[in-house]
């Protein structure tokens, strides 16, 4: 362990309450000068270190620092069940579900469950079919959860719809907006796309069973309008425009992980109640794309309800009703 990691862990063990540079010279066994270099360290990563008026340091937990035990510090704080979860954080990586996805063809499925994999940026960001997630560093919580279920039961529209749901909760939990789901998987505030969730399962080729899920989340907390790309800016936004949000993204993070991990435990009919009060798409005219990119596939419809299995439920023109379970559906402003 490092010196630098030996002072934050002091820091952080005293819950924002002052510690002395002797003390913590004494209790790492270094001189002053290195507890002062250290800090300094810790400072120009990011972490709200504060001197305090008595020459003590108090770490301050709103740092908008990602780093795997700050993470694991607030998520059992929070889901004390979850203390066997795996943080992975990365300052930046390819993309956190192309890494999650590695992770799963190297090693036994089963010990990887509850692994989340979190990135400050994301170079090569993937959304749903085959679209890239812009993921600039300090804007946006990019992360990825893994889950193996201990009974091997994954469908995948419930465990999007679900996650859809615990994203909503830790959004409008920690800002004040009003979070609406848009089937199958964004999440929208103030009309512009926020959240993009990707989710993808690993499957076993001899059974054809799905042993394991990926899922992938973005979330543009104060991504400008300009990071995004033009074809982007139509739809996409961000959560707020402040640059200063006031709240670790390290909190944000693990709580996203956490409802979660959480979520799958609940009564399904409950969750699936919450997913229906959030769409906006009742009663609305919209185009469903089967097959994307293929615009001879493309048919309005209206959206008359999501059902218990969180398909879409929508009526054609010539009146037959039709049930979607996967595709894209996009309203004309899109």
């Amino acid at each position: 362990m490092t010196t630098k990691e030996k002072i934050f862990n002091k820091l952080n063990s005293h819950k924002e309450t002052a510690v002395s540079g002797e003390k913590l010279a004494e209790a790492c066994g270094i001189s002053r000068a290195a507890v002062w270099k250290a800090i300094q360290a810790l400072r120009e990563e990011g972490f709200n270190i504060e001197g305090s008026t008595n020459g003590g340091y108090i770490y301050r937990k709103n740092s908008d620092v990602v780093r795997s035990d700050v993470v694991k510090d607030f998520l059992v704080q929070k889901y004390p069940g979850l203390k066997k979860a795996v943080i992975k954080c990365f300052k930046t990586i390819d993309s956190t579900n192309t890494y999650a996805k590695k992770l799963l063809s190297e090693n036994e499925k089963r010990a990887l469950d509850k692994t989340v994999i979190i990135a400050e940026a994301q170079t090569a960001g993937r959304g749903r079919l085959g679209r890239t997630f812009c993921s600039p560093e300090k804007t946006g919580i990019y992360l990825s959860v893994i889950y193996v279920p201990s009974d091997r039961k994954i469908e995948p529209a419930k465990i999007t719809a679900f996650s859809a749901v615990a994203v909503k909760r830790v959004i409008e939990r920690f800002f004040d907006v009003d979070a609406k789901i848009k089937w199958l998987n964004d999440i929208y505030v103030n009309d512009k796309k926020v959240v993009g969730i990707l989710t993808e399962g690993f499957t076993n080729f001899e059974t054809g069973i799905i042993e394991a899920a990926v899922i992938g989340i973005g979330i543009n907390i104060c991504t400008k309008k300009s990071q995004f790309s033009k074809e982007a800016q139509k739809v996409a936004g961000s959560i707020t425009d402040k640059k200063d949000f006031g709240i670790s993204r390290s909190q944000i993070a693990a709580e996203v992980a956490g409802e979660i991990l959480s979520i799958f435990n609940e009564k399904p009919q409950k969750v699936i109640r919450e997913y229906q009060d959030s769409s906006f798409l009742k009663g609305k005219t919209v185009e469903v794309h089967p097959i994307i990119d293929d615009e001879n596939g493309v048919y309005s419809a209206t959206v008359i309800a999501i059902n218990e299995e969180a398909e879409l439920v929508v009526k054609l023109k010539n009146g037959s009703i039709k049930k979607l379970s996967s595709g894209e559906v996009t309203l004309h402003q899109e």
